[in-house]
């Protein structure tokens, strides 16, 4: 644990005020130049709470005192221990919420929203021909009333981080950090899952101007569903691209706009996924097998994610084993996939000398909450190939 000087903290936040100090630790707690181990409970609130040396002793019964009260605007002033507290444990939420395990959480794009669902309009064209404007002549408009789709209704999801007196009189502050991580970790997990279960099919909340449809379609409207594709080689990839050619946009009849972006693998298929992306060069064969190409690998520009989870939702969808580790998916996730995000996960405090405190002796509290929902905003985007 790195020794932090508690006194100088102390001056600090005496000197430059609580927001400052505590945007201050914030940054370093985020860039990590210090981590929420190297904090004590109960030397901050030495450090922080007036007259703290006395205050923690006597939340031993046995110091014969009255067991103190912190509150913020009577009795004792505990609102820079409460402060910085809070942001030890914001960090350890976040570094769990955030890890690297949660691979579709970093995949697809989160969008800010302030509805509980909502109806997104999409452009589409009035005028049949835009290629020429005359002279004099007036320009065609894109409309928003013709096209949209509909996202699901978001869901809150949190926990409640306690702090009670015997974690700051026994230091136990292992023990806050480890449920914090733990509150991080069920909530990230809980994001990764929903949106996985959409990725890979198993849930299906695309709604496109009032019809609901199931995210991969084998024939009409669109089909991006590639069966007895087994990521072996750089052809398999191809047979995957070879779909994207056929996928048109519903509102211009034009292909889909798509860049080579990102291939979604399962574990026992990492090393296939790593040779066939990574390679330096490829051979192309002919088909009488008498002629032979050696060529410049032209996948370099896909990005390769295999995850565990993934693996284990399509297991939990009923499929089997041996075809659930073949299954991969090819595209643009950002486009096709979208968390609708009302807030982030935020951390806030309850109020000091709550009931909490005399019913519990739990002298802090830290929620943690989010709010959000995954939804599907053009499947037209990924491709999913099975073995």
């Amino acid at each position: 644990m790195r020794a932090l000087n508690y006194r100088e903290l102390r001056r600090r936040y005496e000197l430059d005020g609580a927001a400052k100090t505590v945007a201050h630790l914030s940054e370093a707690l985020e860039e990590k130049t210090l981590r929420p181990e190297d904090f004590s409970l109960r030397d901050l609130a030495e450090a922080l709470v007036p007259d703290g040396r006395e205050w923690v002793r006597r939340l031993d019964p046995r110091s014969g005192g009255v067991s103190p009260v912190l509150e913020s605007s009577e009795g004792v002033d505990a609102t820079a221990f409460q402060n910085v507290a809070a942001q030890v444990v914001h960090a350890k939420v976040m570094e769990a919420y955030t890890q690297e395990a949660f691979v579709a959480s970093r995949l697809v794009e989160t969008i800010p929203t302030r509805l509980d669902g909502e109806k997104i309009p999409g452009v589409s064209r009035i005028a049949d021909q835009i290629d020429e404007v005359g002279a004099g002549m007036p320009f065609p408009s894109l409309g928003f009333d013709e096209d949209y789709i509909e996202t699901p209704a978001t869901a809150k999801h949190g926990f409640i981080v306690p702090v009670t007196k015997e974690a700051i009189f026994f230091d136990r502050t292992n023990l806050v950090l480890s449920r914090a991580a733990e509150v991080g970790e069920v909530l990230g997990l809980n994001k990764e899952k929903r949106l996985l279960d959409l990725i890979i099919g198993v849930t299906n909340n695309y709604k496109h101007k009032g019809v609901a449809y199931d995210t991969y379609q084998d024939s009409a409207p669109w089909k991006n569903v590639l069966t007895g594709n087994e990521l072996e080689d750089w052809a398999s990839v191809d047979a995957a691209e070879q779909l994207f050619a056929d996928i048109l946009d519903p509102a211009t009849g034009e292909p889909v706009l798509l860049g080579a972006t990102t291939a979604l693998v399962m574990p026992a298929y990492r090393h296939a996924a790593h040779r066939t992306f990574n390679a330096s060069e490829v051979t192309y064969a002919s088909g009488g097998g008498g002629t032979a190409t050696v060529a410049a690998n032209p996948l370099g520009n896909y990005r390769v994610e295999e995850s565990r989870l993934a693996y284990r939702r399509i297991l939990a969808s009923g499929v089997a084993a041996a075809d659930a580790k073949k299954w991969w998916f090819l595209g643009d996730f950002r486009k096709a996939f979208a968390y609708m995000e009302n807030w982030p996960i935020t951390v806030t405090q309850a109020p000091l000398g709550s009931e909490a405190d005399f019913t519990s002796d739990i002298v802090l509290r830290f929620k943690a909450s989010e709010r959000g929902a995954a939804a599907v905003m053009n499947p037209r985007y990924v491709v999913k190939c099975v073995g």
